[in-house]
């Protein structure tokens, strides 16, 4: 009993000026940042605001890039389908601690009204928002490389929106149906969510080992460019895959807005269709043609506008033993053809005789007799 009631206090404690971060079995520090496995953690929930772009990149300030998720823990991301993550204050608050029973459909644990509202400010949950119609919508983005050292704001695509969020807990997201099969190791992917315009303008930017389900597409993602404000207006918004936004930071700012929205209020660039992000999947970030891959070649992809499904040094080897094998066949066709001709040149047959009729047609009935027989052992041994 006085565990328990250590548990909710603790949880009550972290929670009372808690922010938000989306929770999965897949992310970057989910148990904190110690080394220790933290039931309680909330590392992964405070807000970046002006700082350097080494320590907003991932959480970096508190090294949350150094406690990748356990051996084979991916967030799933099934083709043309969706997945869910918990979006939560406290790792205490989801599915992923206590068998779940601190959490509710509410973010921090407790309970509210459907119609829940506040005309200054949501604060508890903090979700900087007086409603879920106002709330800034949030995002994940997707880097084809295993290694998280290898991302950048370039490679990093956003793939999915969900317009009003955070709001409940629970919440899905769409993958697009295009999306290709991630390199062996998995892919890196980022969530992210800039508030609008409620309390701090601070913004969150999480990593996580990710990787796509279900892939029968071989479309490249293009390089991701800066999203633009294009609030009413279409034809300004940036066109095809989107960075994730980076926004008042001391450096590594990728957009600047200035005035007011068509509501009267300060602009601030969200993940909506002020900044040209649709709701759901992000269907428009993928470059080359496409094909349907089979079961051995679905993570061998590659485009020179976008980005290869699988590591560049699996590619290279996989291209050298291609070259090899080429190299090796057309050695094997030279030899065989070098042989064949030197036959040819040295055999007695290669002086034409003048056969008799009676001949002839005895030569030509034994190959119609065998030929049909030699091309159903070549037919059976191919298929």
């Amino acid at each position: 009993m006085f565990s328990r009631l250590l548990v909710v206090a603790s949880l009550s404690a972290a929670v009372a000026h808690a922010h938000l971060a989306a929770w999965h079995k897949g992310m970057y520090g989910l148990n904190g940042v110690t080394g220790a496995i933290d039931y309680n953690s909330d590392d992964v929930v405070h807000p970046l605001y002006q700082l350097k772009k080494k320590d907003w990149w991932f959480h970096g300030y508190n090294n949350v890039p150094n406690f990748p998720p356990a051996a084979g823990n991916f967030l799933e991301l099934p083709a043309g389908k969706s997945f869910s993550v918990e979006i939560a204050s406290n790792r205490g608050e989801t599915s992923l601690s206590f068998s779940g029973k601190y959490s509710s459909e509410w973010p921090d644990g407790q309970e509210y009204p459907e119609d829940y509202h506040v005309e200054t400010c949501i604060t508890s949950p903090n979700m900087h928002t007086q409603n879920q119609t106002r709330a800034a919508g949030t995002a994940f983005a997707i880097a084809y490389t295993s290694d998280i050292n290898k991302v950048t704001p370039e490679n990093l695509a956003v793939f999915t929106v969900r317009y009003h969020t955070p709001w409940k807990r629970l919440t899905s997201y769409d993958v697009p149906a295009d999306m290709p099969a991630c390199p062996e190791g998995g892919c890196i992917c980022a969530w992210g969510w800039v508030p609008n315009g409620c309390g701090q303008a601070n913004m969150y930017h999480l990593p996580y080992r990710c990787k796509v389900t279900g892939a029968t597409s071989t479309k490249a993602v293009g390089t991701a460019k800066p999203p633009v404000w294009c609030e009413n207006n279409a034809n300004g918004c940036t066109n095809g895959p989107k960075q994730m936004i980076y926004w008042n930071q001391l450096e590594g700012n990728n957009i600047k807005v200035d005035g007011y929205d068509a509501a009267g209020d300060f602009k601030s660039p969200a993940y909506n269709s002020k900044c040209g992000f649709p709701d759901g999947a992000q269907n428009d970030i993928f470059t080359g043609a496409s094909s349907s891959p089979s079961s051995s070649d679905s993570n061998d992809s590659k485009s020179d506008s976008g980005y290869s499904s699988k590591p560049d040094s699996s590619s290279s080897s996989s291209n050298e033993a291609d070259k090899a094998d080429t190299g090796g066949k057309k050695a094997a066709a030279v030899v065989s053809s070098t042989t064949t001709s030197s036959a040819s040149s040295s055999s007695p047959s290669s002086t034409p005789v003048c056969k008799t009729r009676k001949a002839r047609r005895a030569e030509a009935a034994e190959k119609r007799s065998t030929g049909p027989l030699s091309h159903r052992r070549r037919s059976s041994h191919v298929f």
